[in-house]
């Protein structure tokens, strides 16, 4: 693919975040399975719900921009998402475990923030409010997802705190 204009790259960057969404969208089951705090089972459980609609944001994003978000593989959420199989594969105390789990949440999360972003930027250079407004809903909601993860590891929603209790489990 060659990236001479900035339509290129918001083609490229569109198409390498639909195919982040859709990995996640395959392996949230694997780690709402592994979580067993039921909070982060709660998270993990509505933010697949989540992953749903902004895979359906991307598809509609990119019909308004006029191109498939078809043929490319995001190597980077790959890995996020191996780091994340080896914790599930891990055996341990259910605290210590839902902790690293929620450390690989936030690696994605903040992933797709990252994506999510730049992707908004490249849109304020079109005049395509729609696909620009639908992608800031689903920055929004990446956001969001991370804070809670936040809140559950640190007990700032004022009932959790998963990695505090790890440390003197």
């Amino acid at each position: 693919m060659s990236l001479a204009t900035y339509n290129d790259l918001l083609k490229e960057q569109v198409k390498d975040v639909y195919s982040a969404e859709t990995q996640l969208v395959d392996a949230l089951p694997a780690m709402i399975e592994a979580a067993s705090h039921p909070d982060l089972k709660h998270a993990f459980q509505h933010h697949l719900k989540e992953t749903h609609g902004h895979v359906e944001r991307l598809r509609t994003a990119s019909l308004e921009l006029g191109f498939s978000t078809e043929g490319e593989t995001c190597n980077a959420m790959a890995g996020l998402i191996a780091e994340a199989e080896e914790i599930i594969n891990q055996t341990g105390q259910g605290d210590v475990k839902d902790a690293a789990l929620i450390a690989a949440a936030q690696r994605v999360e903040h992933y797709e923030i990252a994506a999510y972003g730049t992707l908004c930027h490249l849109l304020s250079k079109t005049d395509n409010d729609q696909a620009k407004g639908l992608l800031l809903d689903t920055l929004a909601e990446e956001k969001s997802a991370d804070a809670t993860l936040n809140d559950l590891a640190t007990g700032h929603d004022g009932k959790t705190n998963i990695v505090e209790g790890a440390a003197t489990s």
